[in-house]
């Protein structure tokens, strides 16, 4: 009797599984896509072409803001040089306490 209530649960358990892994429609229809168009291969192809050549990498919206700087990189560090000995910008580790 134990052998026969043992088979029994296992072959319940592995008929549930099977049975959640086939819970789906049987013809899967609810993710069918269906196009109905009336452009050509030639139109599209050419769509992708004028948008791969004019496309934007900054976000549509995005207020990203390019500078082109004319500053001499010596120039900015003899700056930022000046300012750390004038006090006017701190140097070094800051310590809180």
């Amino acid at each position: 009797m134990n052998k026969t209530a043992r088979f029994l649960s296992v072959a319940a358990v592995a008929a549930f599984a099977a049975f959640g892994a086939h819970a789906d429609e049987a013809d899967g229809s609810q993710f069918a896509l269906k196009f109905d168009t009336n452009r050509t291969r030639a139109e599209v192809a050419t769509e992708a072409v004028v948008e791969a050549r004019t496309h934007n990498m900054e976000p549509a919206g995005s207020r990203v803001v390019t500078y082109q700087s004319t500053a001499d990189r010596a120039a900015v560090r003899a700056q930022a040089a000046e300012a750390v000995r004038t006090g006017q910008i701190p140097s070094g580790e800051f310590s809180a306490m």
